[in-house]
C-alpha cells in the first residue's frame, strides 16, 4: 500500500524504529541513518532485528560537514523523515524540520519525544515508565522496581506517528504541502485514558463487574473473563462453572454485590485445572481466554493464520500488522552501514 514511499529514518531504541517497521511491512522504503558504530540497540540484537527488518541502513557522522550534506540530500528526494532526538537537538545538528522542509515544501517530518516538543514538561528526560505515570496509565500501585513489563507508551506512540506520517504524506502527496508533526510519547496514553471513565477505588483484584477479570485455576496456570453488561454471557459463565443460582441476577445486582458474586467464580476456578476450565467456559459460549506469556502466543495459531505472527527460519517472527499486507518484512535488519553509497529505490 505504501510502495514508492520514501522515509529517512533518524531514530533509534525503540519508538521511532517501531514507526518506521510499520511503514516498512506495508511497502515503504526505508533508510536508516546511524552514528559511526551502530545505534546502541544493536547490543541488544533480539530488539534490533525485529524492529528494524525490512530496512536498509547507513552511518553518517551528523557533526560531520560531508556526512550531514549526505544526510540533506537524502532528505531533500525522502517523502517522510523521523527523528527521535531530545526537543532542539535536530535544530542544533542542522536537520531541523524548518531546513529540511525550506528544500523540499512537500517533506512530512516527524518528532518523536518523551513529552512533545513544546509544553511544560518539553525538555524533561525520561523513559516509558514517566510517561506512562505522567498520563495516569500505570495500574494501581504502579510497577515494581525489577518489572519486565511492555513498553506502552512506546509502541502507542509509535502507532500513532505511523498513522500520522500516512495522512501527512496522503495530503502532501494532493496539494504539495508537508508537515512537521509533533508526538509526545505521553500524548498517546493520555489520550487514551482520557477516552476512559476513572478507574475504581480499591486495587484488591476486583474488577469492576463480577466475571471481569483474571483468575487463577486449580494448576496455577490463569485465564481471562471479560464479562460486562451482556446477560447471555455472564448465563455462559455461570453454566459453565456450575453457578446456577447467580445465572439470572441482573446487571445492577451484579454491580452492587461484585465482591460477593467474583469471589464465588474464583472459588469454582481454583477447583479446575486450566483446560477443563477453557474447555467447560469455551463450549458453554463464555469469553474466556487463557493467560499466555510471550511463547504461547507466538505458537498461537490464530495470529499465525492472521499473518501477524510468520514462520522464520529459527521459529516464529514478526509478521504484518495490518493483515492482507505483505506477511512479513521483505528483508532482515540490515548489517551496520550496509547500504553505504546507495540512495533510494526507484519509485513504484
Amino acid at each position: 500500500m505504501l510502495d514508492g514511499l520514501r522515509v529517512l529514518d533518524l531514530t533509534m531504541w525503540r519508538p521511532g524504529p517501531y514507526a518506521t517497521l510499520l511503514l516498512a511491512g506495508m511497502g515503504a522504503d526505508v533508510l536508516k541513518v546511524e552514528p559511526p558504530g551502530g545505534e546502541p540497540m544493536r547490543v541488544f540484537a533480539k530488539h534490533f532485528g525485529p524492529l528494524n527488518a525490512g530496512k536498509r541502513a547507513i552511518a553518517l557522522d551528523l557533526k560531520a560537514p560531508d556526512d550531514l550534506a549526505r544526510c540533506l540530500e537524502l532528505a531533500a528526494e525522502a517523502d517522510a523523515v523521523v527523528t527521535g532526538f531530545r526537543p532542539g537537538v535536530a535544530a542544533r545538528l542542522g536537520i531541523g524540520p524548518d531546513t529540511l522542509r525550506a528544500a523540499r515544501p512537500a517533506l512530512v517530518t516527524c518528532a518523536l519525544t518523551g513529552y512533545g516538543e513544546r509544553g511544560p514538561l518539553a525538555g524533561v528526560p525520561g523513559h516509558d515508565v514517566n510517561y506512562r505515570a505522567t498520563a495516569g496509565a500505570l495500574p494501581p500501585g504502579g510497577l515494581p522496581p525489577d518489572a519486565v513489563d511492555l513498553p506502552l507508551a512506546d509502541m502507542a506512540a509509535a502507532t500513532t506517528a505511523a498513522f500520522a506520517i500516512t495522512a501527512a504524506c496522503l495530503r502532501a502527496a494532493k496539494t504539495g504541502e508537508g508537515a512537521h508533526l509533533d508526538i509526545g510519547l505521553a500524548d498517546t496514553l493520555a489520550h487514551w485514558v482520557s477516552t476512559a471513565p476513572p478507574a475504581l477505588p480499591g486495587g484488591d483484584g476486583i474488577g469492576p463487574v463480577a466475571g471481569y477479570g483474571v483468575y487463577t485455576c486449580a494448576d496455577g496456570l490463569r485465564v481471562a473473563l471479560g464479562v460486562v453488561s451482556e446477560d447471555h454471557l455472564w448465563r455462559a459463565v455461570c453454566a459453565a462453572l456450575e453457578l446456577s443460582g447467580l445465572a439470572e441476577e441482573p446487571f445492577a445486582t451484579r454491580i452492587s454485590r461484585v465482591r460477593e458474586f467474583d469471589d464465588r467464580i474464583r472459588l469454582a476456578l481454583k477447583e479446575l485445572p486450566r483446560h477443563v476450565a477453557l474447555e467447560r467456559l469455551e463450549k458453554a459460549g463464555a469469553p474466556a481466554s487463557a493467560v499466555l506469556d510471550r511463547g504461547e502466543m507466538l505458537a498461537h495459531p490464530h495470529f499465525q493464520a492472521r499473518g501477524v505472527i510468520a514462520p522464520g527460519a529459527d521459529g516464529p517472527v514478526t509478521g504484518s500488522l495490518i493483515p492482507g499486507t505483505s506477511p512479513r518484512p521483505a528483508s532482515p535488519a540490515p548489517g551496520l552501514d550496509e547500504h553505504r553509497g546507495e540512495g533510494w529505490l526507484p519509485r513504484a
